[in-house]
């Protein structure tokens, strides 16, 4: 999950200034959490609060994510998302309406689903429960199912080469770039399908942890949804991230985030996959 917020922080000044390089400072004092950071701890929260409460799973995904909304609702959020999230009151949860939206939003959030999952099917249908209600076109829950599952895979230690064929086979993504091409070709694009390859490529092509982001930053486009994208899945493949790198983007974060963020890594489960990260994060917090 904080691959994921890293990603977004070191996006969020390039998402409508594309920066074609690997070569940039990795943070800058106008760097910040967008919507990305927003809904992917509304996820984490929605999955650390999963007693029930009267009312379905399905439900108390729209409750966890009008609630992050509301608490920061001058983020970048899509129009379209913002229209639908900004609807839900608690009158109204029961039988609001879903959206069938295929925009990348579906896959930015997901990370806490692949942390998650202990297998397969829960990376998948995990996914498709958390995503159908606001991005519920066919390409929207592939989205968020292709990333959910990249980061279960590299979790448990699939290979690079394992990652991709799987992918490729599951979702019929063409996988089949070269970061010259992107950095020349790609342009600016909010939907799934033209997000979530691109920044899966990102991961395969990558080095390390470091390396993933400023790959993913290099080839234009969404910045901040393609690094987050990428950064959730170089976490779990990795499972660490230089001591500066965490500090950096720690410190920008509000303590309500922390407090999820804290929780979150020392879950046993997460612990356990992530174990120099969680060393790391419970330092700097």
């Amino acid at each position: 999950m904080i691959g994921a917020i890293i990603g977004d922080i070191v996006g969020s000044i390039y998402e409508f200034d594309n920066h074609r390089s690997k070569e940039f400072r990795f943070y800058k004092k106008d760097s910040a959490f967008t919507d990305d950071t927003v809904m992917t701890i509304a996820i984490a929260d929605f999955h650390l609060n999963s007693i029930d409460k009267g009312i379905t799973n399905e439900k108390r995904v729209l409750q966890s994510l009008s609630k992050w909304y509301n608490l920061y609702p001058d983020k970048s959020y899509g129009s379209g998302f913002r229209r639908w999230v900004s609807g839900i009151t608690k009158e109204n949860i029961h039988d609001y309406p879903y959206q069938k939206s295929y925009g990348n939003g579906a896959a930015m959030r997901i990370s806490p689903i692949g942390d998650i999952s202990h297998n397969v099917d829960v990376a998948l249908e995990y996914a498709e429960l958390v995503t159908k209600c606001s991005h519920g076109h066919a390409e929207g829950i592939k989205g968020a199912q292709a990333t959910s599952l990249a980061i279960f895979l590299a979790k448990i230690g699939c290979s690079k080469k394992n990652i991709k064929n799987q992918i490729e086979f599951q979702f019929n993504y063409d996988l089949e770039f070269t970061i010259d091409y992107l950095r020349e070709e790609y342009e600016f694009n909010e939907t799934s399908q033209n997000t979530v390859p691109q920044a899966i490529f990102c991961f395969l092509e990558s080095e390390d942890f470091e390396d993933a982001i400023r790959t993913a930053i290099s080839i234009g486009g969404d910045s901040d949804t393609l690094a987050a994208i990428t950064g959730g899945i170089a976490e779990a493949y990795y499972k660490d991230i230089p001591e500066w790198i965490l500090r950096g983007a720690l410190r920008r974060l509000p303590k309500d985030m922390k407090d999820i963020i804290s929780i979150w890594y020392n879950k046993p489960e997460i612990r356990t996959a992530y174990q120099r990260i969680t060393e790391k994060i419970n330092k700097l917090l």
